[in-house]
């Protein structure tokens, strides 16, 4: 069903759930990133919006949000508080939250960060909408088989009345339409929540597969996460793309 060099796909071990647990570290090394960050490129002051994971809300993305404030971009958050991974609904709420925030900036079109499930909000916000959306980012992002290869899979498949057999199906065709914007994919073999084979995007020939050590609570608030982060936009064109 997937590409061939899609393979073997599973959850994450143990030892790296395990793992997780240095995540509070993580975070609070995060006040010490922008004295390691003094390098990176300023932006241009284009339209990010932050899309925050399962279970959180916009102030897991806070700090990341502040740091992209500082390097000249306009940030905002998702606008709808919880992530409760009703990725269908979901999805409707980021369109019409990005369609508002392009309409009141000149008809920009904006780049979109996901972490986690975000990303996937994030990425077929861009599909459904790709006039809108000029670039998408995601950590620690499950692109293959939903929630299938995470450790939250039968929790999430039970609160949702969910097959994960058929919906892994279901976002295989999704993923197979493909996107046209940049993509740029940042994944942890460390990441204790998601499994780093089902992270990758190997459907767009166009998605940067890039690897960071650390783990998946802590992924957002990383240093060299944030520096890729910096690095991919000031990389892009200077000016997003219009709506047409």
């Amino acid at each position: 069903m997937y590409p061939p060099s899609i393979g073997p796909l599973k959850p994450p071990t143990k030892f790296n759930t395990l793992k997780e647990i240095r995540a509070p570290l993580e975070w609070l090394f995060a006040y010490g990133n922008r004295r390691k960050l003094a390098d990176v490129p300023q932006g241009d002051g284009r339209i990010l919006v932050l899309v925050p994971g399962y279970g959180a809300d916009e102030w897991s993305m806070r700090p990341l949000k502040k740091f992209l404030q500082s390097i000249n971009y306009q940030v905002f958050d998702w606008g709808h508080g919880r992530n409760r991974g009703h990725v269908k609904h979901d999805t409707a709420l980021l369109a019409n939250t990005i369609k508002t925030i392009s309409e009141n900036h000149s008809q920009q079109a904006v780049t979109i960060i996901g972490w986690s499930l975000g990303g996937v909000l994030a990425r077929e916000v861009a599909r459904l909408h790709p006039a809108c959306v000029s670039e998408v980012i995601t950590m620690g992002t499950p692109l293959v088989g939903g929630p299938k290869y995470t450790v939250l899979a039968q929790k999430y498949a039970k609160s949702m009345d969910m097959n994960l057999d058929h919906y892994e199906t279901e976002i295989h065709e999704i993923n197979a339409q493909g996107i046209t914007q940049p993509v740029t994919v940042i994944y942890s073999k460390s990441d204790g929540v998601v499994g780093w084979n089902a992270a990758i995007d190997r459907y767009n020939e166009q998605a940067r597969n890039i690897e960071v050590s650390c783990s998946h609570l802590g992924m957002g608030v990383n240093a060299r996460v944030w520096q890729i982060i910096a690095e991919t936009l000031a990389a892009s064109n200077n000016t997003s793309k219009a709506m047409t």
